[in-house]
């Protein structure tokens, strides 16, 4: 095969790995098995943009009104986001007293109240235990109790039970088994994640783990590889890793228009997306505005399985306008048009906007 068609039927499985037909919110949760989280709205959060694709008929915060009843987790994988208990085993393991971490002082206060009471607010720990502000990691002050929440959450010794109005409520964590080899059961579950997954990506997800439990990511990359359970193949200069017994369509991807999360699986690691695409997609909400070139929150325009350019949206008193941009030869069909147009209704629909304009240019 050559090297164009062995890069497009690895640009299908990417999108055929984790988009198919939307479906229920609990299956779409327990297939992706964990959601990244991000803060930023434009036109809404990460999570919500990544969800609107597999669940049908979603709608802003629908993964927040369902977080208890699908039981997940909130935490560090190898990024910030929603997790399914299986992952949470995989996760930092620095809370287990192997590894040395012993709440005292406040913290010590806080996890007591924790297991006392159940699920509290910040701002209750604070009435109860007092509110004395520290410096925080980001260079402002917060409450000691609030830090000290944080911490014990880090460590797994309490857990995200829910949010209020998008303040974090904690509640006790139950432990959870942790698996023989988490390095090798997490590299498995993201090789799965983001198939195809350049080796080297692959090993850098696991670096976490490593500096937090003392594993090797190399090595239980390479374990994977030596006992047949991933398979790696090299195209355009890349190792690809994907596992051994997965089962990607052989069909090809429908041509449907979708404006995709900058997090989103299908686009998130950035060495994949130009070595499949050809451009160079860049997240540049941190980036100084006059070097962007993308905008503050560009989201990947994927028309098939070919990411083509980038969308920005702006919202204005319940308004929702959409500017596209093409990074590569512009699609000028008329059925790429309709869809451009179905994609940006569906998007404001999510948020409960209106739409306003859809350009693309």
């Amino acid at each position: 095969m050559r090297e164009t068609g062995r890069l497009q039927r690895l640009r299908a499985t990417a999108v055929h790995a984790t988009l198919g037909d939307p479906g229920a919110l609990a299956a779409a949760v327990a297939a992706l098995e964990f959601v990244q989280y991000d803060p930023i709205r434009r036109p809404g959060r990460a999570q919500d943009l990544i969800l609107r694709h597999r669940v049908r008929g979603y709608r802003e915060g629908g993964l927040e009104r369902a977080y208890d009843r699908l039981g997940l987790d909130e935490g560090y994988l190898h990024v910030y986001g929603a997790m399914t208990p299986r992952l949470r085993a995989l996760a930092d393991p620095r809370g287990r007293p192997e590894f040395g971490y012993r709440p005292s002082g406040v913290a010590a206060d806080v996890l007591a109240l924790v297991d006392e009471v159940g699920v509290v607010h910040p701002r209750e720990v604070a009435a109860r235990l007092g509110d004395a502000r520290v410096e925080n990691l980001w260079g402002g002050t917060s409450t000691a109790t609030t830090h000290a929440l944080d911490e014990l959450h880090r460590h797994w010794l309490v857990r995200v039970a829910g949010r209020r109005n998008g303040v974090k409520l904690y509640g006790p964590a139950a432990p959870v088994p942790e698996p023989a080899d988490p390095a090798r059961a997490l590299a498995r579950y993201l090789a799965r994640l983001l198939m195809p997954v350049p080796v080297p990506t692959l090993r850098g997800a696991l670096v976490q783990l490593r500096r937090r439990g003392g594993i090797d990511a190399s090595a239980a990359v390479d374990a994977l590889v030596a006992s047949g359970e991933l398979v790696v193949e090299e195209v355009a200069g890349c190792a690809w890793a994907r596992p051994a017994d997965a089962v990607v369509p052989d069909t090809p991807v429908p041509p449907r228009v979708r404006f995709l999360a900058p997090f989103d699986p299908v686009v998130w690691d950035r060495r994949r997306f130009e070595t499949l695409w050809g451009w160079p997609y860049r997240f540049e909400a941190y980036t100084p505005a006059a070097a962007r070139r993308f905008g503050y929150y560009a989201l990947p325009l994927l028309t098939g399985d070919r990411a083509v350019g980038w969308v920005c949206c702006t919202v204005t008193d319940g308004g929702l306008a959409v500017d596209g941009r093409f990074a590569v030869r512009p699609e000028k069909g008329k059925a790429f048009r309709a869809g451009f147009d179905r994609e940006a209704e569906r998007l404001a629909a999510t948020f409960g906007l209106s739409l306003r304009s859809a350009t693309v240019t």
